[in-house]
């Protein structure tokens, strides 16, 4: 079938998109969970420490907007991560209803044992960086047109 022909059956299971950036997405997060277990973060663990590792302190609400997580999910989360000594949670100065973000010393120092993560997401994945640098600005445009 060419790119252009429409399928015999539009409503297959494989010619859904919605379904094939599910299954991505279930295999990538499976892929990351043996590179990160030696650094004692779970995946979306990773994602905080991403975000905090590009500035830091931030408010639980940018994280929340910058990760796209409900409170609900991200304050267990946090509070998990700063239980192991990682972040610090603590009420903001200038707007006591604000909750700041921060690295310890030890969340600070976990950044370079993970710069390699992204170089053996891609190998363990056998795919090259052009690839990866496509892939990631497709769905980098999906979600802005969402």
């Amino acid at each position: 079938m060419s790119a252009t022909a429409v399928p015999e059956n539009p409503l297959a299971l494989d010619q859904q998109v919605c379904f094939a950036l599910y299954s991505a997405s279930r295999a990538v997060t499976a892929a990351y969970r043996p590179l990160l277990e030696p650094l004692g973060l779970t995946y979306p663990q990773y994602l905080v420490m991403l975000a905090l590792w590009e500035q830091s302190p931030r408010t639980v609400r940018e994280l929340g907007t910058t990760l796209n997580l409900e409170s609900g999910t991200l304050s267990p989360l946090l509070k998990r991560m700063e239980a192991n000594g990682l972040v610090t949670r603590t009420r903001s100065t200038a707007d006591e209803r604000q909750v700041l973000v921060g690295l310890t010393k030890a969340g600070r120092a976990l950044r370079e044992r993970a710069e390699t993560v992204p170089a053996q997401l891609a190998q363990a994945a056998g795919i090259d960086e052009h690839t990866l640098v496509l892939l990631r600005r497709t769905c980098q445009a999906l979600i802005q047109e969402s």
